[in-house]
């Protein structure tokens, strides 16, 4: 522990000095409770309370790359090193959701949810309720597949509410998770669920904000760092190393090109269209995520059934093959049906079907039969009518809802809904509720008839044997006639479950019913008689991709780069381009605009950018670090003569170099600084400080001219060199490592040490000892 040996009063305190079993590489606080989410170099995620009592230890068997909270805290959001999303709840760490939204390293997730007040009520007045609830049940859960524990199948197990908590996002704010991979893609995601908007930072055209530059740019070969999405939803600050070059056929003539300002980038992303459209996105996300949820529930059902059926065939096959062989042995050369016939036609019965019957499969083995073929009927049944036939008619319900949204042109065309593909993914929707109907007629038909069948057999063993057959069941002899020429040899129940398109033969009587039920449908679709279950299951499902691509499309394209920030340069090596430097980006609100109405909401934040400028830069500030504001407004405030785009470079005491860095509530900046002295990274001691942000001398950049120069140049003359004795200091007597994790709302700041221990401190003084309450 680490102990107090001048008199002074030091400026943190000490919480806790804890060993942790495995250097910890990523660390982030819960922003509404106590929590604390570790990610471990072998990549399992730990979470711990602030009293360092360990609530639960999951491992997702890939390489962890990125992790951040939803803005309540009730979900954890953690990027795979494959470009899968997981979703994961706080109370249990059990899985909640996983999407494939990019193909490589997810590197860096933001999860940040609507932070503006509407005060106009023309912007109220078209609140969206979702009326589900008021006609039907609660949504049905996954079933499980026979065999798998709770969890296997990457949803939660029914006793949880969490997964339906995660999905009903009508008692969320608007949120959306937006992130980024290391080859430049970055996704957003409302909710963290429904993807509404990709693009990627090698295609993007950037133009310049000066207007004597009229050329475009493009980065090359970027990789990103971090993406941050603002609290007013409409601009995104995105961190990226790459080649910053001027569009070749864009050139004027006789005007030189950029070319090869390779270094660290700033991009300034315009997502306006998700505050202007939040209330169209928000009614769109929370039907189409709840649809995917209930899709899932029947893809699974359909799995489970198929299994659960296939493995009853396969027990009546084994069972009843044998009866072939027996046929064969004896000489004959009938079939198993035509001997059957003729034991139901009252002639004597042939020495294979006696042995059959009385050695082969007797009373017991017709009994097991029976329980196992009835009972997966039965299991079907109650498939469909629990899970399978709720989600379609749920699904019918929430597509009508869309297909009412969709007709609103005025709205919600600007969103990408289009009313033709949402018509044609409302009538699938419609087919696939028809399709159900016949299924359970098709499987209420056949478990009838294997049943009389069996009664049949057990009737005829009891004969055979000169057993009393008064206690068995009736059977029905033109049933079991039926059976032997369509069942025995044929499976008119898998087809359905599989994908195929063939032509069913079904019963008259279905055939009227499904008939009526399509016209009363009012759908114009005459091949369903044609198609099984599961193929109009997938033609539902390619329907709703394509309608809600519309959207998605729509979206991406509307997200523009609004401006670029040369920062700093690195060397021209390939190893320079993905260097890891520390680096934070936060919004905070500006203290120094009012707002007077909605109309003003971009101006009601202002960016903080801070990042390490490495020693391999090609700028002569090596050790410093950078701080800029406003480079949100900046773009949009250009004159010739002025722009609100401010920054100020802190060159670090000697003999220490930064680790890591975080800002921390309004205009606070913690650095984590190590010894450079030391004669190993184990070894040695550390310091962490704050710095007071409205302290700092900023200096106005000017960005009135050509952007073929790094800002930070200008500000080589008025670099701040910090002291540790004139800044609020805590030496820590160990080296020291990333990840800084701090906690603006607790006011507590996690460091953790070379030598597998972690660090809490207090950050404010004039806050008590922190408690854990949760």
């Amino acid at each position: 522990m680490e102990t107090d040996e001048t008199p002074r009063v030091l400026p943190f305190q000490l919480q806790f000095d804890k060993p942790v079993a495995s250097q910890i590489k990523i660390a982030e606080w819960n922003p509404e409770k106590d929590l604390l989410a570790m990610v471990t170099e072998d990549s399992k995620i730990l979470l711990h309370r602030f009293n360092w009592q360990r609530l639960w230890t999951i491992s997702p068997g890939r390489c962890i790359t990125s992790l951040c909270w939803r803005p309540d805290g009730k979900a954890i959001a953690v990027g795979l090193e494959d470009g899968t999303i997981s979703l994961h709840d706080v109370e249990n760490g059990k899985l909640l959701r996983s999407l494939k939204s990019h193909t490589v390293a997810v590197v860096s997730l933001n999860w940040e949810e609507d932070g503006q007040v509407i005060r106009d009520d023309s912007v109220n007045n078209s609140k969206y309720e979702d009326r589900t609830s008021c006609f039907f049940p609660p949504a049905p859960r996954v079933p499980r597949m026979p065999g798998l524990v709770p969890g296997d199948t990457g949803f939660m197990d029914d006793s949880e509410d969490s997964f339906r908590e995660l999905s009903n996002s009508s008692y969320q704010r608007f949120n959306i998770l937006c992130s980024g991979d290391k080859d430049g893609s970055i996704c957003f995601s409302i909710f963290g669920i429904f993807p509404i908007g990709k693009i990627n930072i090698h295609k993007l055209s950037i133009p310049t904000p000066f207007a004597n530059e009229q050329a475009t740019y493009r980065l090359l070969n970027a990789s990103i760092s971090k993406v941050a999405l603002s609290k007013d939803l409409c601009h995104s600050i995105v961190m990226c190393s790459g080649e910053l070059n001027q569009d070749e056929v864009e050139s004027q003539e006789g005007q030189l090109g950029v070319h090869g300002m390779r270094g660290l980038h700033c991009l300034l992303l315009d997502t306006s269209i998700f505050w202007k459209r939040k209330n169209e996105l928000h009614q769109v996300a929370q039907q189409a995520s709840n649809i995917e949820d209930l899709i899932e529930v029947i893809r699974t059902s359909l799995s489970v059934m198929c299994k659960q059926w296939s493995d009853a065939m396969h027990t009546f096959r084994e069972k009843f093959d044998s009866l072939s062989s027996l046929i064969i042995d004896h000489g004959l050369d009938s079939s198993p049906q035509e001997e059957f016939l003729g034991l139901l036609g009252g002639a004597r019965t042939s020495p294979p079907v006696h042995q059959f019957l009385v050695n082969s499969l007797g009373e017991l083995g017709v009994k097991r039969v029976s329980k196992v073929v009835c009972g997966a009927g039965k299991e079907l049944q109650h498939v469909v009518l629990d899970h399978l036939q709720p989600s379609a008619e749920i699904i019918g319900f929430r597509m009508g809802e869309l297909r009412g949204l969709s007709r609103w042109r005025t709205r919600f065309r600007g969103i990408g809904l289009d009313e033709t593909l949402i018509n044609n993914a409302t009538e699938k929707s419609g087919m696939l509720i028809v399709q159900v109907e016949r299924f359970m007629r098709v499987l209420s038909s056949v478990v009838q008839q294997f049943s009389n069948f069996f009664n049949w057999l057990l009737k005829c063993i009891k004969l055979l044997m000169q057993e009393p057959s008064d206690q068995l069941l009736p059977y029905n002899s033109e049933l079991v006639v039926v059976f032997l020429k369509f069942l025995y040899d044929q499976d008119p129940v898998r087809p359905f479950l599989e994908l195929s398109e063939v032509d069913i033969e079904t019963d008259m009587e279905t055939l009227q019913r499904v008939r009526e039920l399509v016209h009363f449908g009012g759908f114009s679709d005459c091949e369903y008689l044609r198609r099984t279950l599961s193929e109009e299951f997938q033609q539902m499902e390619s329907s709703f991709k394509e309608a809600f691509l519309m959207p998605f499309t729509t979206i991406s394209q509307k997200i523009l780069c609004k401006d670029v920030l040369p920062l700093f340069a690195l060397p021209s090596s390939p190893a320079s381009m993905s260097v890891t430097v520390p680096m934070s980006v936060t919004f905070y609100k500006d203290a120094s605009t009012a707002m007077s109405s909605y109309q003003t909401h971009e101006h009601g934040y202002i960016d903080y950018i801070s990042f390490q400028i490495p020693g391999d830069s090609s700028l002569d500030i090596a050790n410093c670090i950078g701080i800029s504001k406003g480079f949100m407004h900046s773009s949009s405030n250009i004159t010739e003569d002025s722009a609100s785009l401010e920054a100020v470079l802190l060159s670090v005491p000697d003999g220490y170099h930064c680790v890591d860095l975080s800002l921390y509530k309004e205009g606070q900046i913690v650095l984590l600084l190590n010894e450079t002295t030391a004669a190993s990274e184990s070894f040695g001691e550390s310091c962490m400080m704050i710095v007071q942000a409205n302290d700092l001398p900023f200096v106005s950049i000017s960005r009135s001219s050509c952007i073929n120069r790094w800002n930070l140049n200008q500000l080589k003359d008025s670099v701040m060199y910090l002291q540790l004795e004139n800044e609020k200091v805590r030496i820590i007597p160990h080296s020291v490592v990333a990840p800084l994790a701090v906690s603006a709302s607790r006011g507590v700041a996690c460091v953790f040490a070379a030598r597998k221990r972690a660090l809490v401190y207090i950050l404010d003084e004039d806050e008590d000892d922190i408690s854990d309450t949760e």
